[in-house]
């Protein structure tokens, strides 16, 4: 569904709403740099039954609108307004957010605010709040590549320690495609390079941290260094066998480490 929040046009794919503000929080996933809703579709699959699942398209991704014209008007302040924005619009009082990757720095952001009813962080291969671990030639190559399907594919073989399924594939490469140019300069260029440790210490929600063992663009031991010293009451835990882009690779464990943590 299309939702007009704040100016800005977003689109939210919401699921298990007789869940919605009951004894179980609702669920408010953010997507990976390139992804969009649709990245978390096989994981929503396995907890819609049981939670209230939200999964947007930020602002610049998939089907949300950019708004504003250039790159600087995409940065971590701005995502995390529109996070809470949103919240009031769809009158949720009790969440959790699930951020991945680029998603996982926004949520970090978005928690350091301590907003009222944000019950607990889960993490998956999040970008830490710290800069990225991104080469200058790399952001430059992706930067200069951005909006070609070779360069797509590239991304996402590279993203994944073995082969997606054809559907879960193309559905990657095109949600890459879809990616605003401004929305993908700001992040290589500015936001994935900002540090906001200093503000972790605001955050009070317990956080779960998972991490895919063959994760090669957020290694595992990255995160142990720049990000789980900054959280006090945090678990991390590896997926073996796994890459960077965790929803699409093993959704199934996905699903049930957000189960599990919850519970």
């Amino acid at each position: 569904m299309r939702l007009d929040v704040g100016g800005n046009t977003f689109y939210i794919h919401e699921s298990g709403v007789d869940n919605k503000n009951k004894s179980r929080p609702s669920l408010i996933f953010l997507h990976y740099f390139g992804g969009s809703a649709r990245s978390w579709t096989e994981v929503i699959a396995q907890l819609e039954h049981d939670f209230h699942c939200i999964a947007l398209d930020l602002r610049g991704f998939g089907l949300s609108n950019e708004s504003n014209e250039n790159a600087a008007s995409f940065t971590l302040e701005d995502y995390a307004d529109n996070l809470e924005n949103l919240i009031a619009a769809l009158e949720i009082n009790n969440f959790v957010v699930v951020g991945h990757s680029m998603g996982g720095k926004f949520a970090l952001e978005f928690a350091a605010r301590q907003p009222k009813n944000l019950k607990s962080l889960i993490l998956i291969a999040p970008s830490p709040p710290t800069p990225e671990p991104i080469s200058d030639d790399e952001r430059k190559h992706q930067i200069e590549s951005h909006g070609t399907r070779a360069a797509a594919i590239e991304t996402v073989n590279k993203a994944t320690a073995f082969p997606l399924s054809e559907t879960i594939f193309e559905r990657a490469v095109e949600d890459n495609l879809r990616t605003s140019e401004n929305a993908w300069r700001a992040w290589l260029e500015t936001e994935s390079k900002v540090d906001i440790s200093d503000s972790m210490v605001k955050i009070v929600a317990p956080a779960l941290v998972v991490s895919g063992a063959k994760d090669e663009a957020i290694k595992t031991e990255v995160l142990e260094r720049e990000l789980m010293p900054f959280l006090n009451n945090s678990k991390l835990v590896k997926i073996p066998d796994a890459g960077h882009l965790l929803p699409l690779e093993v959704p199934d464990k996905v699903a049930e480490l957000i189960r599990e943590f919850i519970s």
